[in-house]
């Protein structure tokens, strides 16, 4: 019977580390996933204090992405973060998440026999934010196509999915020194001005730290809605802050206390301003010229000159419905596969849309590849693509 015995002690021995010695259990609660660890933290007050530390050194970006379309009761995206939620690292505070509007709002044209697939957009997006953590902020996008980098590693390759169904929801943790936050600014129908005090309000004026402002225009064929985009953008278009978005069918969820949702047929615009001093950025804009692999590549040894530090970076590709594989004749894919080239291990996230926001710029310290606040420098453009790569410091 000795050999129970001293199964029991050790066992004893193993209870007494585990309740006892942080470094230990920090070590052990290291590898499990968010959704566990936070089980975890249930047990004791040590092990709540090692989960807590756990998850503050967690501040790697991480993503899900549907590729591949499924039973047609839910999309894609919804069934893969409902599977992958229980296997992140992270606990997301902010998520981006895109979708294409062929499958998620169910505007399949009806043939004879095939049956149109009935979603309401609606409910796709309650599905999505319903698995996400209470207190994050989600802003949801639907359009027309999606570039998505496949899970599992930042240099898988990026896909540009012009048809078919997909979508990506990227998860940001809490990132010492940076602060990411939504805004949404709806076009008032009563005023021809905009109120600019509500720059201020959403963290866009008067905030040194302000470094990216992603930008997407929503209900863009309504008249009077591109100058509410100029009245948007033309007073962002600051030599410290990179500007970059796209015009999208429509934004499916906006949560975060001070944006409440607009009547359906208002047109407006929503975003993610990313602040902090250690955010770099860069953004170039291929313009209707680039149509080969070769001018492609030239606009992306531009960014590459940018020199901005690689890890901890992600990359957006806001392209028009008309570039793409048409654009490039024969050739698909063609714009993510340069990205990839000259950015091996950034991954690539976004979209295909209804117009462009962006131009040529980088914001590293002070060096400034170029001005756009010339008077005849305009952001808004169609038949283009805007490439922007957003480093969110050395991370842990």
């Amino acid at each position: 019977g000795r050999g129970g015995g001293g199964a029991m002690e050790s066992a004893a021995k193993g209870g007494f580390v585990l309740a006892n010695l942080a470094e230990v259990v920090e070590r052990v609660l290291g590898f499990l996933p968010t959704k566990a660890l936070l089980r975890a933290a249930c047990v004791c007050r040590l092990w709540r204090e090692c989960a807590r530390r756990t998850l503050r050194t967690r501040q790697r970006i991480a993503w899900v992405s549907a590729l591949e379309p499924g039973p047609t009761e839910s999309h894609a995206l919804v069934r893969a973060l409902a599977r992958e939620l229980e296997k992140v690292h992270v606990l997301p505070q902010t998520v981006l998440y895109i979708a294409d509007a062929e499958t998620f709002s169910g505007h399949e044209e009806c043939h004879e026999q095939k049956k149109a697939r009935k979603r309401n957009s609606k409910e796709t997006a309650l599905a999505l934010e319903k698995l996400l953590p209470k207190r994050c902020q989600v802003l949801g996008l639907v359009t027309p196509g999606i570039v998505v980098t496949p899970m599992g590693s930042s240099s898988n390759q990026p896909q540009e999915i012009e048809e078919g169904e997909a979508g990506f929801a990227l998860l940001f943790p809490k990132i010492d020194g940076v602060k990411i936050h939504t805004f949404h600014f709806s076009k008032d129908v009563k005023n021809r001005v905009f109120d600019e005090s509500k720059f201020a309000e959403a963290g866009l004026k008067n905030n040194p730290d302000l470094r990216v402002v992603l930008l997407f225009g929503y209900n863009s064929w309504k008249t009077g809605a591109t100058r509410f985009l100029h009245q948007i953008v033309n007073p962002l278009n600051e030599k410290s802050i990179i500007l970059a978005g796209g015009q999208v069918e429509s934004f499916t969820s906006l949560t975060s206390e001070n944006n409440h949702a607009q009547p359906g047929d208002a047109c407006g615009v929503v975003g993610l301003a990313f602040s902090g001093p250690q955010i770099q950025s860069a953004t170039v804009l291929l313009d209707q010229d680039v149509a080969d692999e070769r001018t492609a590549e030239a606009a992306m040894q531009r960014l590459k000159a940018a020199n901005i530090p690689e890890h901890n970076t992600i990359g957006f590709m806001f392209a028009c419905v008309g570039r793409g594989y048409r654009h490039y004749k024969t050739k698909r894919n063609m714009e993510a596969d340069a990205f990839r080239k000259f950015f091996p291990n950034v991954p690539l996230f976004g979209f295909f849309g209804h117009g462009e926001i962006g131009c040529d710029r980088i914001v590293t310290g002070n060096f400034v590849l170029r001005e756009c606040n010339d008077i005849k420098d305009d952001l808004l453009h169609g038949y283009t693509t805007v490439m922007t790569l957003i480093h969110l410091g050395s991370a842990k």
